[in-house]
């Protein structure tokens, strides 16, 4: 009797088995690649007064927007960042029915921005550091471009939001935290 030497599993097994190790590998690296890409993209530590208040990121485009929700309308939260630079776009977009005031400050600059009026007769202002009596203008490096976005009634609808870009001059000091301050409409 003849004892032959046990060869590697039959081709049909052995072809499975290829094909669930390929299929492991693949998809340990496209896993891998996005642990990476999240790790090095912008982390933050954000706290609200209220429990209410959510504030969430998103990464669009060129830019990490700070989505801002607040059920009364009022609210405050402050953005820490954990890694070594703010990113180069930064936008506060506050789902609020109005935007009576909104501040935002870093430690040495404060920006507030006011939104009035109705429909087409909407009237932004921009002043820096309480100073309301001497509103920013485009040629200003804080000036900001408020957007509201999603209409009705003159005021954004109840999925509408304002959109504030956060002006690059703002973040030049680089500092680890800035604070948000929102009233929709002053009660």
């Amino acid at each position: 009797m003849a004892i032959r030497p046990r060869t590697s599993a039959p081709s049909g097994r052995r072809d499975r088995l290829r094909a669930w190790l390929v299929a492991g590998i693949l998809f340990i690296a496209v896993a891998g690649g996005l642990a990476t890409d999240a790790a090095d993209g912008p982390a933050f530590t954000i706290t609200t007064r209220r429990d209410t208040d959510k504030v969430t990121i998103s990464v669009e485009k060129d830019q990490t927007v700070f989505v801002v929700r607040s059920p009364t309308g009022i609210g405050r939260a402050e953005i820490a960042r954990t890694g070594e630079n703010w990113p180069a776009g930064v936008v506060a977009r506050l789902h609020l029915k109005g935007l009576e005031s909104f501040r935002v400050a870093n430690g040495k600059v404060t920006l507030a921005v006011a939104v009035s009026g109705r429909g087409d007769e909407q009237r932004v202002r921009v002043w820096k550091d309480g100073k309301e009596d001497a509103p920013l203008d485009a040629k200003s490096p804080f000036w900001t471009d408020v957007r509201r976005v999603g209409r009705g009634d003159g005021k954004p609808a109840d999925d509408g939001y304002f959109e504030v870009p956060l002006p690059r001059a703002f973040f030049e000091a680089n500092p680890k935290s800035i604070e948000l301050n929102w009233i929709d409409f002053y009660r």
